[in-house]
């Protein structure tokens, strides 16, 4: 998976359930132009992913704010998906999420993203991908390891403050931090000011 890191990212083309539950066919390229947060969750109906799904909903105007669309995928068909979304959160369902859920039934696109797990289901990948396409930042947790959606946010404004100064960001940089000119008396500037 880190290997897709700084390479353009796997095209796909696949049907999805969309913030209004219609059914539609998207392709990543739909999204060239924008930052896209693509996430992988093992299977609809189970116990952490949930959690995770509600909580990226929970921050969706964050990443709206910052030209970032939010994608889900599972190896779910899109009719269990619409179900998913169509059971109320107390019986452990996902209400009416505003992002769409990407069907990946043929494990295509999970295997293109070296996620797929025992040739079942994906472990929890999540890819950042910039405006022309290219993955610029990848992690990766076992399935019962949630992911930390702020943390997601807070690499979106590293790669865009980034792209913006041609500065580079520091451990636990975050926006509104001083970040480090990518040269060595900067770095030294900084390491000084801040563990000297």
């Amino acid at each position: 998976m880190t290997r897709l890191v700084t390479k353009e990212a796997p095209q796909f083309q696949a049907t999805a359930v969309m913030p209004d539950n219609s059914f539609k066919k998207i392709s990543l390229a739909d999204y060239h132009g924008k930052y896209v947060v693509l996430f992988f969750y093992p299977l609809d109906f189970t116990f952490v992913c949930p959690s995770e799904i509600l909580a990226f909903n929970e921050k969706l105007s964050e990443f709206k704010s910052r030209n970032v669309e939010v994608l889900g995928v599972s190896i779910d068909s899109e009719f269990t998906h619409l179900a998913w979304k169509n059971t109320n959160v107390a019986q452990g369902g996902i209400g009416n999420i505003q992002f769409p859920l990407i069907a990946d039934i043929t494990k295509e696109i999970s295997k293109n993203y070296e996620i797929l797990f025992n040739e079942a289901i994906a472990l929890r990948g999540l890819f950042l991908i910039d405006q022309k396409g290219v993955v610029r930042h990848a992690v990766i947790n076992d399935l019962p390891l949630g992911r930390n959606v702020d943390e997601v946010i807070r690499m979106v404004d590293a790669l865009q403050f980034t792209e913006k100064f041609g500065d580079v960001c520091p451990a636990n940089w975050k926006k509104g931090d001083e970040a480090m000119k990518p040269t060595h008396d900067g770095v030294k500037s900084y390491l000084a000011k801040h563990h000297g």
